[in-house]
């Protein structure tokens, strides 16, 4: 192991049998792979699913160990939508004639973000910027408005020496447990890979949105342990905005690392 250099941690890699996938029914056909189904307990929004928990669950399809999910419209709540090939190697997530994201392999994102403990991530999530102005309060990941084992309440607030770098601590509920019931699944580690991104910039009244996000998971956060999430700004333009995200350890072990595109709303 090597605790804090950034590098990926040695370990089972998470890419579990399909016919454990919550939320996806298979479905027969040259093309049809499954149709999946994001229950309301899963938003981002209110009204659409959150993008990192519907990117990891189109992920899981792939069986590639690391991939890219672009979110071409936000996905709908309560509602089958098809899960399709395209290609070789890619996946199509469609609703009606509508493409609603695409998933491909890709090479795995390096962590850029040093981790910190998780003392000094309990003092960063007491400044998360959410406290006092928040998007979306009922988000999954990072919602005020979420109770303890509903969503998974996780509140980055920047660290001390760098107000573009946040850092929280999440203890994963058992509700998220996979079908073993030690981790949690994938589309979860997914989920808290997302919205840290979004918090690493100054998104005080200005809604942003997941666009892209490219993600590995080398293992699984196991339920009822703590663990460290950290996002980090890395760029922007226009109404877009870089970030990286990463899950470690209390010893400062990676466990999964994203890249991600957000897109700020028009007229925000």
């Amino acid at each position: 192991m090597i605790s804090r250099s950034g590098k990926r941690a040695p370990g089972r890699r998470a890419r579990p049998a399909l016919s454990n996938l919550s939320g996806m029914d298979d479905k027969p056909g040259d093309s049809a792979v499954a149709t999946l189904t994001i229950g309301s307990r899963y938003n981002g929004p209110p009204d659409s699913a959150n993008g990192g928990y519907v990117s990891g669950l189109l992920a899981r399809h792939l069986e590639a160990e690391a991939a890219t999910v672009t979110l071409r419209q936000p996905p709908p709540l309560d509602t089958p939508m098809a899960v399709e090939r395209s290609g070789d190697s890619s996946l199509r997530l469609t609703h009606g004639d509508a493409l609603v994201a695409e998933a491909a392999p890709t090479a795995a994102p390096e962590a850029a973000i040093a981790p910190v403990g998780v003392e000094e991530a309990v003092h960063a999530q007491q400044r998360f910027r959410g406290w006092t102005q928040h998007p979306f309060t009922s988000c999954f990941t990072c919602g005020t408005s979420r109770d303890a084992g509903d969503g998974l309440r996780l509140f980055p607030g920047p660290l001390d020496d760098d107000a573009n770098t946040v850092a929280c601590v999440w203890t994963p509920h058992h509700s998220l447990a996979d079908t073993g019931g030690r981790n949690v699944t994938p589309e979860a580690v997914w989920a808290a890979l997302d919205c840290p991104g979004a918090w690493s910039g100054d998104i005080s009244g200005r809604p942003l949105v997941l666009g892209r996000m490219a993600a590995f998971v080398s293992r699984t956060p196991a339920v009822d342990q703590e663990y460290v999430v950290m996002g980090k700004l890395t760029g922007g333009e226009g109404r877009k905005q870089y970030t990286t995200t990463a899950v470690y350890t209390a010893a400062g072990e990676l466990l999964a690392s994203a890249e991600a595109t957000w897109i700020f709303l028009k007229g925000s």
